[in-house]
Order: structure tokens, then C-alpha cells, then sequence
């Protein structure tokens, strides 16, 4: 065959086009998959970039009705779309915190970027706790060794996952009278748990602590000042410690009824004050903490482990109580709560994610039901309506919901519900 000036530019450009095809599918085939880091606590406590909430996916009245491995996955969608990169679970006693696990190892399996760690709970209490009969607070309930072993093999069946270990909650603040410890108790197992670590039974940068009220951490009454709760704070790895200004709108009133100089203001300016006091009363919390931590002369990161703001309530936060329960407080409580922390470097675990209605269940309008950013059926209250506008929340749905506005977005009929905090004397007249 004669060859040609033409035959001549065919092969020329056959040979580019095959070697293009050829880079191109090399590209394609060597291209590496973005992986999320493995990283551990000490990387993510304290950074911003990883928003940390409490978490309970209950819907129902009882904690009988789990919650399913689909909605959970539903539930950890949502959150990850806002931002939220760590999550609390409170005990291992039922199948909510190991779905939870299942469920975030099923989505990190679907997509490699899928990123959410835990901070697993383990329950702890007394002898006779929750039972007819008087709670030993020096004596510890049989349960807990069991508790503390199905930690531990939850925490080494997801090492990729779980990054921290909480030794109780509230376990030994003394107005939790139906099941406190003493120091000692948390003492014992968070060394034990230190040992574990060490002995290469459990991941060696997982931290260990136990999530407690600040008293509890030697931040309020000189009571709770003692040698075993110094060898704590030494044995931990980081404090978890919670504040709570909404329930001392009650309990310590102090900073939340309007002062004489401020009787003047609106009606949003005497409400907008008291939020910004409220941010002040859990600052103060915090460094009382910090002050006698430091005072032992020991050096811990802390972080907040619960604070949050209830946007219903019948009871003493209610119109015939502290007036502190709407959503617009909430959001303000959220937002400064959350500047504040992220600005500190410190980790906040917002209560909570979701409503839970098992926590009061005879009492549909009590607080503890109303604690969540979302309501059951998914709907965002007014801390995240922003987030509704940005369109995070595109495609995806709670109990087969799309996620939209509490009041309809509106915020008129929101304010409707907003009550101006009271005066010390009115507040008195309620008690």
C-alpha cells in the first residue's frame, strides 16, 4: 500500500489520541481516594473544625423502642451536615450506643469521607440504685464491672471510631441521690481503664475521663474537696465537666432576674442581657474548675462534656417559674456558647442533638423532653434555622421528614412564646 502525506497525519493523530486515552485512564485508575485521617482524641478535643453534641436517637416514650440502624444512619446524615464530628452516648447497657457504632462503620464504609467519632459512656452506679431500696452511695452497684468490660470491647471492636471513654455521668454530683458515688469508685476504674491502656489491651491514644457536674470537679462546694477526687483529676486524661445555667435560672437565680439598673430596658434587651449573663455564669463555672485544678498544681485540658437549653417547659423554667424556656433564648444560648467555646479551643458537647420524649415521659412539656436543636419529627428549631436557609439539609429527612423551620420560619409567631426574665421578687413569689 502506497503510503500517503495523509496516512502519514492519520497515525500521527491516532498515536496522540491513544496516548491521551492512555493518561487519561491512568489518571482515573491511580487517582487516590480521599480518606479521612485517623485521628485521636488529643487531635480533635479542642478544635473547632470537630463540633462535638450529645446524642440519643430515642423517639418513643421508652427506651424499650430502639431506634434503627437506618434511622440512626439518618440521624448521623443530619448531623454531619452541620458541622458536628463527634458524638456523646451515655451507656452500653442497651443497643443504642453499639447501632450507633454499627451505623457510623456502615456509612464510613459507603463513603470513605464520611467522618464521626464517640465518646462512649459507660453507665455507673451505687448499690441499690434505682430500686425500692435506700441507694448505698460508699458501696458501688455489681452491674458496673459489666458495664466496664462491654465498654471496652466496643471501644476495641471500633478503634477507628470511639476515641474516648467516659467513666459515668453526673456519677458523683450529690443531688443525683438516686444512684451518686463517691470519687473512689470512678477512681477505681478509670486506673483501670489507664491500665488496660497501657497493657495494650486497649488503643493506646483512646483518653479515658468520667463527665460530671463542675462540683463534682472541685469547682463548687468545698464538700467535694477530697484526696481521692485529687487522684482523679490526676488519673484522667482530659476533665469533662458540665454546665448548666439554665437549670440555676432556677436553682441560683442571681444572674438571671433583671437588676434594678435594667428595669428600664425593652422587653429584648432585659431577655438579650440575661442570655449574655448566662454565658458569663458558665465562663465562671468553668474557671472554677480550671482555678482548682490548678491549685493541685496539676495541668489537664477541660472541656465541657453537657450544657444545653430547653425551648419547652411546664415546670420551674416554665411562664410560672424562671420564664428562661423558649427557642429564642435557645439560640442565643447556642450561639454564644458555641463562639465561645470554639474561640477557647474548647470542646463543647451541646445537649442535644434531638428531642427525646422517654426522659419526662409522663410529663410530655416537661424540659428534659425539649432539650434537642430538632424536634423528634425533624423539624430545626430557631438555633439553626440558618442552617435550613443554607440548604444543608437538601435530601435529607428524619422519620421520613424533610427537615424544615420550627413556627414555620416565622419569626413573629416564635416571639409570641418569648418571656422576659422576672424580677428576684416575682421570681419569689413563685417558689
Amino acid at each position: 500500500m502506497k503510503i500517503t502525506s495523509l496516512h502519514i497525519i492519520y497515525f500521527c493523530l491516532s498515536i496522540v489520541m491513544f496516548s491521551c486515552n492512555d493518561s487519561n485512564q491512568k489518571k482515573s485508575n491511580t487517582a487516590p481516594v480521599k480518606k479521612v485521617k485517623n485521628l485521636t482524641a488529643k487531635e480533635i478535643l479542642g478544635n473547632p473544625e470537630y463540633l462535638a453534641i450529645s446524642y440519643g436517637g430515642y423517639r418513643e416514650v421508652s427506651r424499650d423502642s430502639q431506634p434503627t440502624i437506618q434511622q440512626l444512619k439518618n440521624d448521623m446524615r443530619i448531623l454531619s451536615a452541620m458541622g458536628i464530628k463527634i458524638l456523646r452516648t451515655y451507656n452500653v447497657q442497651l443497643d443504642h450506643a453499639p447501632n450507633v457504632l454499627k451505623a457510623i462503620k456502615e456509612l464510613k464504609s459507603e463513603d470513605p469521607n464520611f467522618e464521626m467519632y464517640v465518646m462512649l459512656g459507660a453507665w455507673i452506679d451505687c448499690l441499690n440504685a434505682w430500686t425500692d431500696q435506700a441507694p448505698n452511695h460508699d458501696i458501688e452497684s455489681p452491674n458496673n464491672a459489666g458495664e466496664i468490660e462491654r465498654a471496652v470491647k466496643l471501644a476495641n471492636a471500633y478503634p477507628d471510631i470511639v476515641k474516648i471513654l467516659a467513666v459515668g455521668n453526673e456519677a458523683m454530683v450529690k443531688w443525683a441521690t438516686s444512684y451518686y458515688v463517691q470519687p473512689h469508685v470512678i477512681l477505681k476504674w478509670v486506673t483501670h481503664l489507664q491500665n488496660l491502656k497501657k497493657e495494650g489491651k486497649l488503643p493506646k491514644d483512646i483518653w479515658i475521663t468520667s463527665s460530671d457536674d463542675f462540683a463534682s470537679w472541685g469547682g463548687g462546694d468545698s464538700q467535694y474537696h477530697n484526696e481521692d477526687l485529687n487522684k482523679l483529676i490526676e488519673a484522667v486524661d482530659y476533665i469533662s465537666m458540665h454546665t448548666y445555667p439554665y437549670h440555676n435560672t432556677h436553682y441560683n437565680p442571681q444572674f438571671w432576674v433583671v437588676p434594678e439598673d435594667e428595669t428600664e430596658l425593652s422587653s429584648i434587651e432585659k431577655i438579650d442581657a440575661a442570655m449574655k449573663r448566662a454565658i458569663q455564669f458558665s465562663k465562671k463555672q468553668y474557671d472554677s474548675v480550671s482555678n482548682y485544678i490548678k491549685s493541685l498544681g496539676i495541668t489537664k485540658p477541660i472541656h465541657i462534656g453537657e450544657t444545653g437549653w430547653a425551648s419547652v417547659s411546664n415546670g420551674h423554667y416554665g411562664p410560672n417559674g424562671s420564664k428562661a424556656t423558649d427557642e429564642y433564648k435557645q439560640g442565643l444560648y447556642f450561639k454564644q456558647i458555641r463562639e465561645w467555646t470554639n474561640s477557647s479551643s474548647i470542646s463543647c458537647f451541646y445537649f442535644e442533638a434531638f428531642n427525646e420524649k422517654w426522659k419526662d415521659a409522663h410529663n410530655p412539656k416537661g424540659s428534659e423532653n425539649h432539650f434537642g436543636l430538632f424536634t423528634i419529627d425533624g423539624q430545626a428549631k430557631y438555633p439553626i434555622w440558618e442552617l435550613v436557609d443554607k440548604g444543608v439539609f437538601e435530601g435529607l429527612t428524619r422519620n421520613g421528614n424533610q427537615i424544615t423551620k420550627t413556627y414555620n420560619g416565622e419569626y413573629k409567631s416564635l416571639m409570641v412564646d418569648v418571656m422576659v426574665p422576672p424580677s428576684y421578687e416575682e421570681l419569689m413569689a413563685h417558689k
